[in-house]
């Protein structure tokens, strides 16, 4: 494996995040923040609030930011949230879960944990100069991040919608080709 189990599920889920605001927003609910709060098995505190799902859809244009920046300008942004949320780094351990770094407490709200544990897991994309397997969906219609964590990084879509609708695009114009 490239990256740590939780590098993955934090860039995972920060992908998921940016994404979510692209149409069709699919983070509009607390019921939304619930499954979204399960699917990436985040711990810890979770207010389950409207302006705490506010604060987490905030982070989207920041996460995108740092997601899509080049490498040099990825490493500032990384030192800038890790020292604006007063990030401490320790390894902890729970359900389900082997040693793994946590970098602010447990009762930190959630978006300042969503922001640091990206931010932890751009230092080893940053440190392994591995930033090419973040990029913009190749759709031409979609704004969305594509995370790339294939061995020939082959990705090139960030949703099975967007490789649907260009594999039937694809498929449409071969047949308008030989017709």
């Amino acid at each position: 494996m490239l990256f740590a189990h939780d590098t993955v599920e934090s860039l995972r889920a920060a992908v998921a995040l940016v994404n979510a605001e692209e149409p069709p927003r699919t983070l509009e609910t607390v019921a939304d923040l619930d499954a979204f709060f399960a699917r990436f098995g985040y711990t810890g505190r979770h207010d389950r609030t409207q302006a705490e799902l506010d604060e987490v859809r905030a982070l989207a244009p920041r996460l995108r930011d740092l997601l899509l920046a080049d490498r040099d300008a990825a490493a500032g942004i990384v030192n800038a949230m890790l020292a604006e949320a007063g990030a401490v780094p320790r390894l902890v351990r729970h359900e389900g879960e082997d040693w793994h770094v946590h970098a602010v407490p447990d009762d930190a709200p959630l978006a300042t944990r969503i922001l640091v544990e990206t931010a932890m897991a751009m230092v080893d994309v940053i440190r392994e100069d591995e930033h090419s397997r973040l990029d913009v969906c190749s759709d031409s219609d979609c704004r969305g991040i594509v995370l790339d964590l294939s061995r020939n990084r082959s990705r090139r879509y960030c949703s099975a919608a967007c490789t649907n609708r260009n594999a039937q695009a694809a498929l449409r114009a071969r047949r308008a080709a030989h017709a």
